[in-house]
């Protein structure tokens, strides 16, 4: 499947830093965020080929917090193509991957099915509603995680369910909560700005 994307060349030998924007939002959401958080890194930022009354997404629901699954595992596998296919065109060592909301859920379900993919994951307030299958790939894997505990998408007991789980397959897991909601605060662009320069 071939994604719209925003796509801004690096320094050869660096790596490839993926971005994947929220509900509603485009290929502009981070992209211009991840150029300032590794300047030389090779920067590509798919835009969401779903609409939801004209918001984009990644993939269908069919309401808040319920998944099209059948959706789901198609554009996952689609999803992995395309980031195999960038990891290819620019040779890079390592890839770094961040989403926010239905961003963060793309990502993290390529992840669960393609392990290998990605390196170092930024998940901003995902949401995965299913229990996954145990995935030993993930051993290794950085992660970082940031959530609001009052955040009424994407519920804090969740979020502790998912971090345990990943914890559990032997990903190196770093969990960062705000005090607000579904909103991306301060204190999280700090987290992402120490997790991507470590």
């Amino acid at each position: 499947m071939a994604y719209h994307a925003k796509r801004t060349k690096g320094t050869a030998g660096q790596p490839l830093f993926l971005t994947f924007h929220g509900t509603g939002g485009t290929e502009d959401q981070f992209h211009g965020f991840a150029q300032q958080l590794r300047p030389s890194a090779h920067v590509t930022s798919p835009r969401g080929d779903v609409s939801e009354h004209g918001a984009l997404r990644f993939f269908k629901r069919t309401g808040e917090g319920v998944y099209d699954m059948v959706d789901l595992a198609e554009r996952t596998e689609a999803m992995a193509a395309f980031i195999a296919a960038e990891q290819a065109a620019v040779g890079a060592p390592r890839t770094v991957a961040l989403g926010y909301s239905n961003g963060a859920n793309i990502l993290a379900a390529v992840a669960l099915e393609h392990p290998g993919l990605v390196d170092d994951m930024v998940l901003l307030h995902p949401l995965i509603p299913w229990k996954p299958a145990p995935q030993p790939g993930l051993a290794g894997r950085r992660m970082l995680i940031t959530a609001g505990e009052r955040d009424p998408i994407c519920p804090a007991p969740m979020t502790t369910a998912f971090a345990e789980y990943l914890q559990g397959q032997g990903a190196d897991v770093t969990l960062h909560w705000h005090p607000g909601g579904h909103e991306i605060a301060r204190s999280e662009i700090d987290a992402v700005a120490g997790f991507i320069g470590s």
